[in-house]
């Protein structure tokens, strides 16, 4: 298996207590935290932790071992990240591919999991304190059900905090998200909440696990690795992609200080290549708007040619309904989703 699967969940006691994390900067990483949020800082960040494996051969110890200290590595991590004012952070946890790996492990990363899921659940008031958020994005379905029940709790427990949000893929791969997200359309037509013609880039966009967040401003990849493996390929289409040679649980405030360093060098073209892409996608609805208008006066058509004026009031109306359509799927997904983790949540028995 390729290096990047080795970004599984990272072991050790303090899983979420990560967050809240009690740990202040030294006066010079101060003194350089102030200086970078004087430009413009990414508001997400998300990492593909690599090189937990390499590290423990580097190390010459376990390779659980490795993976514990990227799991240390990731506390602090977010520790940095709030100290900097990033408020949102995702990760890439366990990847759909990681099950071709072998039974055994498999079994002792779900375990993992189990551990990790339960510990959180002690920490609640800890959580609400801080106001940690978190979203678990992925197919839970392929998940063992015990431990679907207790991620469900998990994000159900924090679903109303908001100061801080932590975004764990899990059972998770882009294609899979994406390919997840034509089929919820697919759904909202056969519903009969949609029409197949307001499928759109955005509706996609809405559709995916990743709906309730911003895309990424700022993706980063250790351990020399440059690719994305899978991980967040719609949502990173306009950030700033950042790999580093550093093994993961090497990482220090120092790497993190440089990738947000490079983030503010390529601002201004990330932002002005984002601002033409919205422009984009709203003259893309509008034409398709005049299209469907221009199809139902076709078919409803007296002979008669409309004026521009009526042609417009036609066109508003349209516009008007098909969003009336799509925030009431919206609605109706949103619904569904938060069913789904509710009714695991309330089924969870936590050890």
């Amino acid at each position: 298996m390729s290096e990047e699967e080795d970004v599984i969940l990272e072991t050790g006691e303090s899983t979420v207590m990560s967050w809240i994390r009690e740990r202040e900067l030294s006066l010079l990483e101060r003194l350089t935290a102030n200086i970078l949020k004087a430009g413009p800082m990414p508001k997400h960040v998300a990492f593909i932790m690599d090189g937990n494996r390499r590290f423990a051969e580097k190390t010459h110890v376990e390779r659980q071992e490795g993976h514990s200290q990227g799991f240390e590595k990731l506390a602090e991590t977010l520790r940095w990240c709030l100290n900097l004012g990033i408020h949102e952070v995702t990760v890439y946890a366990f990847s759909i591919e990681n099950f071709k790996r072998s039974k055994e492990e498999v079994d002792g990363l779900m375990e993992l999991a189990r551990q990790k899921f339960n510990r959180l659940l002690t920490e609640q008031e800890n959580l609400e304190k801080h106001g940690v958020c978190i979203r678990v994005l992925g197919d839970l379905t392929l998940l063992p059900t015990d431990l679907q029940q207790l991620i469900a709790k998990s994000v159900v427990a924090t679903k109303a905090h908001n100061k801080c949000f932590l975004n764990v893929c899990f059972a998770y791969t882009s294609r899979h998200e994406i390919a997840n997200a034509v089929k919820e359309m697919a759904w909202g037509v056969e519903q009969g909440l949609i029409k197949s013609s307001d499928v759109s880039e955005v509706l996609l966009s809405e559709c995916l696990y990743s709906s309730n967040s911003p895309n990424p401003d700022l993706l980063i990849r250790t351990s020399g690795e440059v690719r994305l493996s899978d991980f967040l390929l719609w949502q990173t289409s306009y950030s700033c992609l950042v790999f580093q040679s550093v093994l993961w649980p090497e990482y220090s405030f120092w790497n993190l200080c440089e990738a947000v360093l490079q983030y503010q060098l390529s601002y201004r073209s990330l932002q002005k290549a984002r601002d033409l892409h919205r422009e984009d996608q709203a003259l893309q609805q509008m034409e398709a708007d005049r299209s469907c208008v221009a199809e139902l006066l076709q078919h409803r058509g007296n002979g008669k040619p409309m004026d521009a004026q009526s042609r417009q009031k036609e066109l508003l109306n349209y516009t008007a309904s098909r969003e009336e359509r799509v925030r009431c799927f919206l609605n109706a997904l949103q619904h569904k989703r938060d069913t789904f983790f509710s009714d695991l949540s309330s089924q969870a028995v936590v050890a």
